[in-house]
């Protein structure tokens, strides 16, 4: 099988100018060309899969020949060993000790946590207003992070963090910076913002730690308690440092990629009134201007459908990376030790093999038995495998219940002129955030805001 290369390739540079330029673009054609698709990359050897049984063979059938590729890798200088970079059996003990958190009932019982949340949140919102609906997506969800996981209340320190990741993300959106090796060690105004919104996001989990452990914060429930307390067979417990790795990654993780979900879906609930309105039908005639519990999922599939096609056009998780552990085969393909294996959902989301005009937000496209139809790799937004997003039931959830929390009040017209472009880094978020104006809707009565 002959492997093409993607498009915009330059003597020497390969392709950093073309990605450099618009990674998405490039990676969307790019998936088009085959199954396999090469990039050149002058410090690694790379591969692209566009074809969902390769990549069940990567992430499920033969997932213990390849490992986190080196995006991943390179993120350990922001997270550590956590959950989503640690590899082998010290990854298979702290996923254990983690599940416990994520069990489909202690989710439910996140539920009435998530809606005070949110309540709070729209009951500070006016008719009129414009206003940076990302912004307050990701200080609601962080709000809901700390509360369910941790017992903590985090809301005072959302600028600190929302700084601190902005940082971070910055330096993830270039290629030479996360690919040529040492590139970290140069003082560049780029690396000094890195290392100093690290040593940001470190204290504040470390004090968010101590807290716990003087017994100011948390109840022995929740999931910091349960590593608080996690023995070895020789009775060792977790280091400071494994501590500290594990609470930010789902700090980061447990909000950030929910937050970016409901950032799109506002903006495409914008450009399509039509779909706004059958959503706020939904809400009206299940809820009635209440506000909406667990037991009110089932009785939302339309509001469950926006959320689901929303996550095929501009998944959180945009991409993920594998790196070959030893010599393999793809498709009859070799595939050498070290190659960097790149499963970008951002492109097979919009494939039209398995969408009928892939780039139309058609939440009633999910209404009959597509998901049963197309290969299960087709739509993965929260992975797939033994590595599969140990919170993806917690982010359904939450993403539908905030979404039909905040539809219920208010409709959202896009700000005129401002400027909407993802941004891939580690994960696909506004780059400049989504201004919108907020007209308030007739409801049937007043939110309850609850005490926090």
């Amino acid at each position: 099988m002959d492997v093409p290369w993607a498009p915009g390739r330059l003597p020497l540079l390969g392709h950093v100018v073309a990605y450099t330029r618009d990674p998405l673009a490039l990676l969307l054609q790019a998936s088009r060309l085959g199954r396999l698709v090469r990039l050149d990359f002058p410090w690694m050897q790379s591969m692209m899969v566009n074809d969902p049984d390769l990549i069940e063979q990567i992430l499920v059938t033969d997932h213990r020949s390849f490992i986190k590729d080196r995006f991943l890798q390179d993120l350990k200088r922001v997270l550590g060993d956590g959950l989503l970079t640690s590899e082998g059996d010290f990854w298979l003990r702290q996923r254990r000790l983690a599940q416990p958190a994520f069990h489909k009932d202690r989710v439910a019982g996140y539920a009435r946590t998530m809606v005070d949340c949110a309540t709070r949140e729209v009951s500070r919102w006016r008719d009129g207003e414009e206003r940076d609906v990302h912004e307050d997506m990701m200080r609601v969800t962080l709000e809901i992070v700390g509360k369910t996981l941790f017992g903590a209340d985090v809301t005072d320190r959302a600028r600190e963090v929302a700084e601190g990741l902005e940082a971070v993300m910055a330096r993830y959106v270039d290629p030479v910076a996360t690919g040529v090796p040492h590139w970290d060690k140069l003082p560049t105004p780029l690396n000094r913002r890195f290392h100093q919104g690290v040593q940001r996001l470190d204290r504040l989990v470390r004090d968010l730690i101590a807290e716990h452990r003087a017994g100011r914060q948390g109840d022995p429930g929740d999931l910091l308690s349960m590593y608080l307390a996690a023995r070895d067979e020789d009775g060792t417990g977790m280091s400071d440092q494994q501590l500290r790795d594990e609470v930010l990654t789902l700090v980061l993780a447990g909000h950030e990629t929910t937050a970016i979900a409901l950032s799109w879906t506002w903006m495409l609930l914008s450009q399509h009134p039509h779909v706004a309105e059958k959503l706020h039908a939904e809400l009206d005639a299940v809820l009635g201007g209440r506000a909406p519990t667990a037991a009110d999922l089932p009785r939302l599939p339309y509001a469950d459908r926006v959320i689901k096609e929303s996550m095929r056009l501009y998944p959180p998780a945009w991409a993920i990376g594998r790196e070959a552990a030893r010599d393999v085969e793809l498709a009859g393909v070799p595939i050498p030790k070290g190659t960097q294996l790149w499963i970008v959902q951002w492109a097979l989301h919009r494939d039209g093999r398995w969408f009928e005009e892939p780039d139309r937000f058609d939440p009633d496209r999910w209404a009959g038995d597509l998901q049963r139809r197309i290969p299960k790799y087709a739509y993965f937004p929260f992975g797939g495998g033994p590595r599969m997003c140990i919170g993806h039931a917690f982010a359904t959830m939450e993403a539908v219940l905030l979404l039909a929390t905040f539809a219920q009040r208010f409709r959202m017209d896009l700000v005129a002129g401002h400027p909407l472009k993802p941004l891939p880094a580690i994960t696909l978020r506004p780059k400049h955030g989504v201004r919108v104006r907020l007209v308030r809707r007739a409801s049937l009565r007043p939110p309850e805001v609850r005490a926090p």
